[in-house]
């Protein structure tokens, strides 16, 4: 049941930061295909991928789709910072903040429930 719960808690931290980072980057999903004129996308985008910095590891064209937020927002849980993508402005950067920190504390929580029933 605990374990349960710590999974059930692990696996919707990755999907609701997936989502939320999926939508801000670059004007969101919207803004980023130009079908939006209420929210065009933005100039700066609020992560850098590897395929961004070189595209010549990508195909042409090539834009973040939601697996790559999904692949993000994963790395951050179990890595508690980033990897291959950087996070460039200020609300990126608190938002992965606040995903490691409710991680680390779900990790810390059922770590100490876990030693309360063993003892």
């Amino acid at each position: 049941m605990l374990l349960g719960g710590g999974a059930a808690v692990f696996v919707t931290n990755i999907i609701v930061f997936g989502i939320c980072y999926w939508t801000i980057d670059l004007g969101g999903p919207l803004g980023r295909a130009g079908t939006d004129a209420r929210h065009p996308a933005s100039r700066y985008p609020d992560f850098v991928f590897p395929q961004s910095e070189k595209p010549d590891l990508a195909p042409s064209g090539w834009q973040p789709r939601f697996p790559d937020y999904l692949y993000l927002s994963f790395t951050n849980v179990v890595a508690f910072s980033p990897t291959d993508t950087m996070p460039l402005t200020p609300r990126a950067k608190g938002l992965m903040a606040v995903q490691s920190v409710v991680a680390l504390s779900t990790l810390v929580l059922v770590i100490a429930r876990a030693v309360n029933v063993l003892r």
